[in-house]
């Protein structure tokens, strides 16, 4: 799910090029941390790019080719032989391969209608859609017939994988409620892991398959939690207060691990499972300029990664270690455009 300050409908128009262009100098307090930035996308709607387990590809969502909203897109690591694996019907987001490096997740509303959903009432705020029609299906490279892997009613997406496992974690409205399920590759072996009130999503596992992180907007008592239940009640959650925890992956001993007051999201482990990288508009609360920092998962030696001036985000390390993809409006052409980008990890 994007958190993207865009009309959600937009069509950009988008080339790519199988060789990736290098980006010019970034500034001194990303250098600590990212070398050798190479932009992989070149105009458009690109985001949540996230590896294979053998660390050549990388599967992610893009609106381009006429299209009015998302579908799910492969590439190569550099860039290039760029194909869509989804439907390109409905709406589409999140996508992730599994252990094998070629079977895929992502969640689409093309079972529920062949047109984009329409976008959300924007008379109500600042507010995402978490369309009743989501479901997750299991696909390969080719999108050869999607399996079907959730059926409750209600919005069920967001789907990551640990490779270890074989576990997928994802949010669904399934129990009323916002909240993180697991469940097998295959669909079966569905757990509720979380159950506090409010949303809890955008979850991934620790390398080890040991723990989770996740962002969430648990609302207090009174106003916020009649404005959280009539948006829900409507498919609709307001993303703009959010804070990152973590758990063990069966969802117990949940500590959160900020208190910011802003929007923190895209959490992700690093490599040695020690911290957490995430996205934050921290430095100016409600605003769109989203940096990527690292905080470890204890809430302590917050750093700040990239100063791009932007938006920046959805990070993920190489199954190596070694490099960090993200996505962000760094060098956009025009105020609607985002593209992915992938550096090496100097820390």
């Amino acid at each position: 799910m994007r958190i993207f300050f865009i009309p959600l409908a937009a069509a950009l128009c988008f080339s790519a090029c199988g060789r990736p262009a290098e980006s010019p100098q970034a500034p001194a307090e990303s250098r600590a941390f990212l070398e050798n930035i190479r932009q992989l996308t070149f105009g458009g709607q690109n985001a949540e790019a996230y590896w294979s387990p053998d660390g050549r590809k990388l599967v992610f969502q893009s609106t381009r080719n006429g299209a009015e909203c998302d579908q799910i897109y492969v590439m190569n690591a550099d860039g290039s032989d760029v194909r869509r694996v989804s439907t390109g019907k409905g709406v589409t987001t999140c996508g992730y391969f599994l252990g094998d490096n070629e079977s895929i997740v992502y969640a689409s509303t093309h079972l529920a209608g062949d047109a984009c959903p329409p976008r959300p009432d924007r008379s109500k705020g600042y507010v995402w859609p978490v369309h009743a029609g989501y479901d997750i299906f299991l696909t390969d490279e080719r999108g050869a017939a999607p399996q079907r892997l959730t059926d409750a009613a209600g919005y069920d997406a967001e789907a990551t994988v640990n490779w270890k496992t074989g576990k997928i974690v994802y949010t669904s409205k399934s129990s009323g409620d916002l909240e993180l399920w697991s469940m097998n590759p295959d669909g079966l072996g569905k757990e509720q892991l979380t159950a506090s009130f409010g949303y809890d999503g955008g979850a991934f596992y620790s390398p080890d398959g040991a723990k989770l992180v996740w962002r969430a907007n648990h609302p207090a008592e009174g106003e916020a939690s009649a404005r959280y239940a009539e948006l829900l009640a409507d498919n609709l959650t307001a993303p703009m207060k959010m804070e990152l925890f973590i758990a063990d992956a069966d969802g117990s001993g949940v500590k959160r691990i900020t208190d910011f007051g802003c929007a923190s999201f895209a959490p992700q482990f690093t490599p040695d499972g020690r911290s957490i990288v995430f996205s934050s508009n921290k430095n100016n609360c409600g605003s769109r300029e989203f940096d990527l920092f690292l905080i470890d998962l204890d809430g302590s030696n917050l750093r700040q990664v990239t100063d791009f001036g932007g938006f920046t985000s959805f990070a993920e390390f190489s199954p190596d270690g070694r490099q960090l993809v993200f996505s962000s409006d760094r060098n956009a052409k025009s105020r609607y455009e985002f593209n992915i980008f992938v550096a090496d990890w100097m820390q």
